[in-house]
């Protein structure tokens, strides 16, 4: 099942969310130099920020972000690779870094680092079109900035 999104008022949001928007905010400013102060000058756990950081952004700043970290598995096989490249690339992804683990087991690992702004449906649609890929055993979203 694809990620969605919903956009939704401050004012109903859990307090812990706000506070971890509030921390990255801090950090993008420059007025706090650790997650941990931060965290501290926020009201919030160094766990609770790490729990809700990759999942609330202010509006504003989703719109920016653009650039999205992947891991996939796949089988040893010829031409999965090429595969999973040219859906990138059908996509509107532009790859902008790629690294692949040696296969043990039949797996390779690949982490690929994509600029998603000119994309065609959205970095949660992706990973769901990879996953039905041939040859691709597991997909999944592991940074984004």
């Amino acid at each position: 099942m694809a990620e969605q999104y919903y956009a939704v008022r401050e004012d109903l949001l859990p307090e812990g969310m706000r506070k971890a928007e509030q921390a990255k905010a801090m950090l993008r400013r420059g007025e706090a130099a650790t997650v941990n102060e931060a965290a501290e000058r926020a009201g919030i756990s160094r766990s609770a920020f790490y729990k809700y950081k990759d999942g609330v952004y202010a509006l504003d700043q989703a719109a920016r972000e653009s650039i999205a970290t992947l891991s996939i598995d796949l089988e040893h096989r010829s031409g999965i690779l090429s595969r999973m490249l040219a859906l990138l690339a059908d996509s509107g992804g532009n790859v902008l870094t790629i690294t692949q683990s040696i296969p043990l087991q039949g797996l390779a690992n690949v982490v690929v680092t994509i600029d998603a702004a000119q994309m065609t449906g959205g970095i949660g649609e992706l990973v769901e079109r990879l996953k039905a890929l041939d040859g691709v055993r597991r997909a999944s979203i592991v940074g984004r900035s």
